[in-house]
């Protein structure tokens, strides 16, 4: 795990470390190829310069972000906007996260992308990836 997020979990409490330190090791571990930053003060995850997942502590919960969700057809994350394709879930225990789901939104997320990168140039326009 890289030190920036080891460095954000570790200012978590204990609760919330946990659920952060599972999420982090699952998606280094899928998303083996994903470039991992600290993008807006939380770690998140890149394909070739593209955010894909992260995650950050807020008041509903940690909560784990895919930026092209919407799109997976998963019942349990949580849409928001209709600009955007982003999907969320909140946890607020580590016994909350279901590895089988979180692994397979994972591949999703490699298989299922919006081009957010190129997103400024494109003034706000999304297309599609993959």
């Amino acid at each position: 795990m890289k030190q920036d997020v080891e460095s954000y979990n570790a200012d978590q409490n204990t609760t919330d470390q946990k659920i952060c330190n599972l999420l982090a090791e699952t998606i280094s571990e899928v998303l083996h190829e994903a470039e991992c930053i600290k993008w807006h003060e939380h770690p998140v995850w890149f394909l070739e310069g593209n955010p894909i997942v992260g995650y950050s502590k807020q008041k509903a919960g940690i909560r784990l972000m895919f930026w092209s969700g919407a799109d997976f057809e998963e019942t349990a994350l949580s849409a928001k906007g209709q600009k955007f394709k982003d999907a969320s879930i909140f946890y607020n225990d580590v016994s909350e996260v279901q590895l089988s789901d979180l692994q397979s939104w994972l591949k999703k997320s490699r298989e299922i992308q919006w081009d957010y990168k190129n997103i400024i140039k494109r003034k706000g326009q999304l297309e599609r990836l993959k």
